[in-house]
């Protein structure tokens, strides 16, 4: 059998999942039935996607697993006997269709955990959907790969040509660079069995030791750095430093049911924020989701005095896990009434956290990454919601596809990222573009965020209050 070690990273995800925190990544996509589709269309198409001539990819064949084997360190294994029916699933939501039904079932699946004796995905096609469409909902295991590159992946089994009808679902293309065809573990012919694990277990031990030395050496580096940061904070009051943030309705443990809560805005309307206010498309998406929670806290009376303070992921150099997480910090300004001062000191809070990592070596930028992303591993521990978090959500922007895509003849109108609640950060806000409109998708836990599709309408507001800074400043 086929054997390969997982990286630290990874294995976290599965050493601290339990039934109160699931560790999948999900997405949610809406599509527009291709004219003239009978009413048998999806039917058929899970029928075709189900009917065993599409083989499987590696990465989705493998299955995570622990013993003696492999000296109890977790593992990815082939699965030679995936059960393709049970991970692509046909759905239909009750009349009449509504998105509201559809957010309602999406919450349910994505509260629910993968089975761990499967490979870790799972594809639910959803029929019923209002305005003649019907919508995808898929989940992958955090072990096998963050959001982002879920993301990115799925956008490969999807195409700009709304005539195509060849396009391989995501399961049946690996998109491990040079993995198309090779099998899980076999690097060369991979080690397998008790003496393999071994092997493997104290190459990878000793792999380990490297890097610490190699930490060690750069200690002269790191820790200026570290002081560098905290004094800039301290004297500059625009970098937000770990564990600044206050406490927050938010910031409490955490159960296993999810909702789910997600909307479409034009991209021009923030684009024109953007050009009229001199600041980003990101800054923007942060100002509306300071301006959102800035108004649901205080609906709940749990506005704190102190501004929220959020985590921002960046991209880390790859070193063949399927995570890369760092993150930097950002004062959302949630005590600012003014909308205008607000945006331009998430601005300033957003260029200094930026500027904080310019110019630094890459083993002092991932030290600091990783001080900041602390709190991130520490949320999939229980109980940590008793220690202050170091930040109050995780708020993601995500750059998706410049041009409208199709899936067999059906066109993608909408495509919503689900991410993972934490312990003590029990709700996540996720941006992603998409051709001409930016796609919200926000995941809470289900008893800590009440009403969370309220914060759909605060979005909007927000965006709103903006559109009048930005018309304030044309003047």
């Amino acid at each position: 059998m086929s054997m390969a070690t997982m990286s630290f990273r990874d294995a976290m995800f599965l050493l601290a999942e339990s039934r109160e925190r699931p560790t999948h990544v999900g997405s949610l996509m809406l599509f527009d039935r291709p004219e003239g589709a009978g009413p048998d269309y999806l039917a058929d198409l899970h029928r075709r996607l189900v009917s065993g001539d599409v083989e499987v990819a590696p990465l989705f064949r493998r299955r995570a697993t622990r013993g003696l084997s492999s000296l109890g360190q977790w593992s990815w294994v082939n699965d030679d006997d995936v059960d393709i029916e049970y991970h692509v699933r046909l759905s239909a939501l009750p009349r009449p269709g509504r998105i509201r039904e559809l957010l309602e079932l999406v919450s349910r699946l994505h509260g629910s955990l993968l089975d761990r004796h499967r490979p870790l995905w799972e594809f639910h096609l959803i029929e019923g959907v209002e305005g003649d469409r019907f919508a995808v909902y898929s989940k992958i295991h955090h072990a096998m790969m963050d959001g982002v590159r879920a993301m990115k992946h799925l956008e490969k089994a999807l195409s700009t040509d709304p005539e195509r009808r060849d396009m391989p679902p995501f399961w049946a293309v690996d998109p491990r660079p040079g993995r198309a065809s090779r099998p899980v573990g076999e690097k060369a012919p991979a080690p397998t069995g008790w003496l393999g694990s071994a092997r493997e277990y104290v190459g990878g031990a000793l792999r380990t030791a490297g890097t610490l030395a190699d930490g060690v050496g750069q200690s002269l580096n790191v820790g200026p750095a570290l002081l560098s940061s905290a004094y800039r904070g301290l004297v500059e009051h625009d970098l937000a430093l770990p564990f600044e943030a206050p406490p927050t309705m938010l910031n409490v443990p955490i159960t296993g049911a999810r909702r789910f809560a997600a909307e479409s805005w034009p991209l021009k309307r923030i684009q024109r924020v953007r050009e009229r206010t001199g600041t980003t498309v990101n800054d923007v998406m942060l100002a509306m989701s300071a301006g959102a929670l800035r108004h649901y806290l205080a609906d709940h009376g749990g506005l704190p005095d102190k501004p929220l303070v959020a985590a921002l992921p960046v991209a880390l150099e790859d070193s063949g896990s399927g995570n890369a997480l760092g993150a930097i910090l950002v004062n959302l300004a949630t005590n600012e009434p003014d909308p205008a001062e607000r945006l331009r000191k998430i601005r300033q809070s957003g260029l200094a956290a930026k500027q904080n990592l310019q110019g630094r070596d890459p083993m002092t930028i991932a030290a600091l990454s990783a001080v900041v992303a602390a709190p991130i591993g520490l949320g999939l521990v229980p109980g940590s919601s008793a220690v202050n978090q170091g930040f109050n959500l995780i708020i993601s922007n995500v750059p998706g596809p410049k041009d409208p895509l199709y899936w067999e003849g059906a066109k993608l109108s909408g495509i919503y990222p689900i991410s993972v609640p934490l312990d003590g950060q029990a709700l996540n806000i996720t941006v992603m573009s998409y051709a001409d409109s930016m796609e919200i998708g926000i995941t809470g836990d289900r008893r800590a965020v009440p009403h969370l599709q309220h914060l759909l309408g605060h979005l909007e507001d927000a965006l709103v209050e903006l559109e009048a800074v930005a018309d304030a400043a044309d003047r």
